[in-house]
């Protein structure tokens, strides 16, 4: 461990070595084979979840997936993140000649094959972009989604600074690149968060281990130093408030202005401007919900059954805020284009090109969700500023 950064330390009678490594250093995965084969460790922990775990070891762990139950319960963004980090580091591979996150990949195996208990230690991949949404204003949300989408899409090699960055940093930061450095409250939730959530779960310990081996990316080291030898908070408490969701707003006010906005305006046009401009604000309305929702189902190359039915909701979504026209559209385009096993194999592949999100029936499923709830909200807003437009 001569040549990576490492750090001891004692805690309630166990001894941590925290191992730093670089995502994309063979030297990484040397260090960390050395380490095990010293024998020193009675245990093993790795920045990983169970979910990236999976994808490092069982590359067709995706053709498992239940894409129904994914957008039912509205985990499409989260499942496109995941894509979206997968395409980054398949680019990484091929630029760089080794798997990222190759001595995660390497401590994991090589604990499971000396029997040693592994320790999954990092965050749900998920429940972090979701906290990260959250802690961001409309505008940089917008920012990280077009940067994201951008850089997905993107065939040019990465970066050399972004390489060097993330030799010494993390791979969920450099994935976001330069909008993490620029941006506090998304480095606080990609980094930060994540050392006392890590530093919490090595104390979460139960397996009477006492001397622990814990290999995370060279960034996290100094804060997880901080938290694990600092934090007199119980490490239950510290988990559990760090994967909390925001909950929804239980009055949803937008809804509520727009359905205010919208009978308040067509009343007030029977009234005092008589059934014509009643019903005008409401053909406004049903035309622009309607027309972009289509034309963002267009876009994504729904089947024509599915861009019928988002189009025909559209205009009821504010009755039912929490079921959007995407999900209609897209459960409809996935019953005319299930997605066959190859599709999911292909995956790692086809996320690196617009074309191949296209050709790909499990990502053109996700464009058909995400597509069409952007045409909906559009329209929204379109038909919004044209009902007070008249009102005014």
């Amino acid at each position: 461990m001569a040549e990576q950064p490492s750090v001891e330390i004692e805690r309630d009678g166990v001894h941590y070595t925290l191992l730093g490594t670089a995502h994309v250093s063979k030297t990484s995965v040397e260090a960390v084979l050395a380490a095990i084969d010293s024998g020193q460790f009675d245990a093993i922990a790795v920045e990983l979840d169970p979910q990236r775990l999976k994808a490092l070891t069982q590359p067709d762990a995706l053709a498992e997936l239940d894409l129904v139950k994914v957008i039912r319960e509205r985990k499409v963004a989260p499942f496109a993140a995941n894509l979206a980090l997968a395409a980054y580091q398949r680019r990484l591979a091929e630029q760089m000649g080794i798997e990222p996150g190759a001595e995660l990949k390497a401590a994991a195996v090589e604990a499971q094959a000396r029997n040693l208990p592994l320790q999954l230690i990092d965050r749900d991949v998920g429940i972090t972009f979701r906290r990260i949404l959250q802690g961001l204003g409309w505008w940089d949300r917008m920012k990280l989604i077009t940067g994201v989408g951008a850089s997905l899409f993107s065939s040019d090699e990465v970066a050399e600074e972004d390489i060097e960055r993330l030799k010494e940093g993390d791979m969920l930061e450099s994935s976001f690149g330069e909008f993490a450095q620029q941006t506090p409250t998304l480095f606080a939730t990609l980094i930060d968060e994540r050392d006392q959530y890590m530093a919490a779960k090595l104390r979460e310990r139960g397996d009477g281990a006492r001397r622990v081996l814990a290999v995370v990316g060279a960034g996290h080291l100094k804060g997880m130093t901080r938290y694990l030898g600092e934090s007199q908070d119980a490490p239950e408490a510290v988990t559990g408030r760090l994967v909390e969701l925001r909950q929804r707003r239980k009055i949803p006010w937008f809804t509520l202005i727009l359905l205010t906005l919208i009978f308040g305006g067509i009343a007030w046009g029977y009234v005092h401007g008589g059934a014509q401009l009643g019903r005008d604000l409401l053909l406004q309305w049903v035309a622009w919900t309607c027309g972009l929702t289509a034309l963002g189902a267009l876009l994504a190359g729904a089947r024509p059954l599915a861009i019928l039915i988002g189009t025909l909701v559209a205009p009821f979504k504010p009755f039912r805020p929490g079921l959007p026209s995407g999900m209609f559209s897209a459960l409809v385009d996935l019953r005319a284009r299930k997605p066959a096993y190859p599709d999911f194999l292909a995956l790692r592949d086809d996320t690196q090109t617009l074309r191949g999100w296209y050709r790909n029936r499990v990502t053109r499923v996700l464009l058909v969700f995400l597509l069409t709830n952007l045409g909906t909200v559009a329209g929204e807003w379109v038909a919004g500023v044209r009902i007070l437009g008249k009102l005014l």
